[in-house]
């Protein structure tokens, strides 16, 4: 299955953002669904049923030695011509330890990760159809700051890939597990 951990942002942070985007939709961009909302911490691809019990008791020791921190989507940006991003804002530095241990939990579990690189927190709001800059998208939303909340656990997502051949289908995530955040 196909999983990665993440930072759900609580309802009301996604109806702020929601509101904040829905002036800039169209149908230039393939918007992601507010349902599926999240910040990725550690992308594990596709996961064998064998390492699950392994990579879930070590994802709940990274959650619990995690206490629970402040967090808010702010701003945006983009990457490249390609994605679309809201920002976080808040204490980021405990946002990166609880990606870089979520990225351990699962390398120690032996799922083969992508080489590790920078953490740059992120919530993904569009990508881009060919041509379309993304740059206007990004000022609309540069001073975007929302609600702070507190992030009080770790979620292990399951990524369901479009098979319809529909276009414009998006993936549908769904939790797979969580954790209280302790520290």
């Amino acid at each position: 299955m196909r999983l990665f951990a993440a930072v759900l942002p609580p309802e009301t942070a996604v109806a702020e953002l929601a509101a904040a985007v829905r002036p800039l939709r169209d149908d230039r961009l393939r918007w992601t669904g507010e349902a599926g909302w999240h910040l990725t911490l550690a992308f594990l691809g596709e996961v064998r049923e064998e390492v699950l019990a392994d990579l879930h008791a070590r994802l709940a020791r990274a959650a619990a030695r995690t206490a629970p921190f402040a967090l808010r989507l702010h701003g945006c940006g983009h990457f490249g011509d390609r994605a679309l991003w809201v920002g976080a804002a808040g204490d980021l530095d405990a946002l990166r330890r609880l990606a870089e241990r979520a990225d351990a939990a699962a390398r120690r579990a032996g799922v083969p990760m992508e080489q590790h690189r920078r953490y740059t927190p992120h919530l993904t709001l569009g990508r881009s159809r060919e041509g379309v800059g993304l740059q206007p998208y990004a000022a609309a939303l540069d001073g975007y700051e929302g609600t702070s909340w507190q992030v009080g656990d770790l979620f292990l997502v399951r990524s369901n890939l479009p098979v319809s051949g529909v276009a414009g289908e998006q993936p549908r995530y769904e939790v797979a597990a969580s954790w209280p955040l302790g520290g």
